[in-house]
């Protein structure tokens, strides 16, 4: 399969390095925010790189369809065999907090199912990349899932949940660590650093795509919280849950999100 990618591989992580350039001078010398609906924060660090990646990526390849958070949505990339599915910065509200937790994420699906992924933290300087049947690296260097389970899963959860209280019912038989962005925490659960991340609320394919290919290119698993696969490129982007979780964990975790959604109804 990277044989036959090579070109978009090439292309895609010399634009997302582009990107990252121009979000790291934004960073230095600052930026305007405005809200979307429901308070959701925008900033012209996510317009620049959502700019440079479309420009980038639909001028090498104009065959291949378009899904953005940050792009007016065209319904024609539904006909498309391929379609790059992209975040441009997924924890925006990290990125506003100076909190080092946010990145950029792209991922190319092919007939619903992912088969590139990146997911590049910039102020980290983490290159995470995966190529379906390839395997999952950072900065160049194989990673892999967690093979062994201490007593405790560590699983990294998301900030905003954490606040409002989400994660206290887990903090008893798990040790959980607020984190920002789920594309991230997705590429953190594929490096080993994390056993499992799930949110029970839903997502958009734009947040998940790309971590996906990670976890699994990793050695993991990632469904939804009813352990359903995903498939992406849907006329409605936004998805049930996410769960992305190393297979020594996945009993484990599953069972805490059995017991919490018959707790909570």
């Amino acid at each position: 399969m990277i044989e036959k990618l090579q070109k978009e591989h090439d292309v895609l992580c010399q634009a997302v390095k582009k990107a990252k350039v121009a979000l790291l001078d934004i960073v230095k010398n600052g930026f305007e925010q405005s809200f979307k609906k429901y308070d959701d924060p925008v900033t012209t660090g996510d317009l620049t790189v959502n700019s440079i990646l479309q420009e980038e990526l639909t001028k090498a390849f104009p065959e291949i369809g378009w899904l953005s958070e940050e792009t007016k949505d065209n319904p024609d990339r539904l006909k498309k065999e391929k379609v790059w599915i992209v975040d441009p910065i997924d924890g925006t509200k990290e990125f506003i907090q100076s909190i080092p937790e946010y990145a950029i994420s792209v991922a190319l699906v092919e007939n619903g199912q992912p088969i590139m992924g990146v997911v590049l933290n910039p102020l980290k300087d983490e290159l995470y990349s995966a190529v379906k049947g390839n395997g999952a690296f950072l900065n160049g260097q194989r990673i892999h899932v967690n093979s062994t389970l201490e007593s405790k899963p560590v699983i990294v959860a998301s900030r905003s949940e954490n606040k409002r209280g989400e994660w206290e019912e887990f903090k008893q038989i798990a040790e959980v660590i607020p984190t920002g962005s789920i594309a991230y925490k997705l590429a953190l659960v594929a490096s080993g650093e994390a056993d499992a991340t799930f949110s029970l609320g839903p997502k958009n394919e734009w947040d998940i795509a790309a971590g996906h290919l990670l976890v699994e290119e990793a050695g993991g698993v990632v469904s939804d919280k009813h352990g359903r696969s995903f498939i992406y490129n849907q006329k409605e982007t936004l998805v049930d849950s996410i769960v992305g979780i190393s297979k020594v964990a996945s009993k484990t975790v599953f069972e805490m999100i059995e017991k919490s959604r018959n707790k909570n109804g």
